[in-house]
């Protein structure tokens, strides 16, 4: 199923990484025909539902579910936020689309589109997203509003900043 998104809904997958809903995927297949009764903890089955959730509004339009309480609000905030984030570096004109986005947030300081402290702070947050989604990082410490707002400050500096693309 992945690989037909991959191939048929590419232009839906942006800040979308689908190996990592594969890695839970995996995870919790292990866990299911091997694992002899455990279950997956309940910090990562909340990460995996809400990929599933941005996955699915990238798709259809909408979310599939709202959150239940305000630390899962605040994590679709903050991943919601990441990936419009990654979207615009990824979308704007001087950007390589086969790049990483670290290799994105690196091409923002080459074409002086941020400052050092700026690419600093970004990739700052890249490993507090990288953290929670790999699960190596208790998400309920990292994520706060004022990490969604900054992430969010980015976004709105960028837009001023990068080129426009043409229509």
């Amino acid at each position: 199923m992945l690989d037909a998104l991959e191939n048929h809904a590419l232009d839906k997958l942006d800040g979308i990484n689908l190996g990592e809903i594969e890695w839970y995927h995996r995870l919790r297949n292990e866990l299911y025909h091997q694992g002899n009764g455990l279950t997956v903890e309940r910090d990562k089955v909340e990460i995996y539902a809400e990929l599933a959730n941005l996955l699915f509004e990238n798709l259809f339009g909408f979310k599939l579910i709202e959150p239940g309480d305000d630390r899962t609000r605040l994590l679709g905030e903050f991943m919601s936020a990441w990936i419009d984030l990654e979207r615009m570096i990824a979308q704007s004109p001087t950007a390589n689309p086969r790049n990483t986005p670290l290799g994105l947030i690196q091409s923002l300081r080459q074409s002086d589109v941020i400052s050092d402290a700026e690419l600093s702070e970004l990739d700052n947050i890249r490993q507090i997203r990288n953290s929670v989604i790999h699960g190596s990082e208790d998400y309920h410490r990292l994520i706060t509003d004022e990490l969604v707002s900054r992430i969010k400050r980015f976004a709105v500096l960028l837009e001023q900043r990068l080129p426009q693309r043409n229509a």
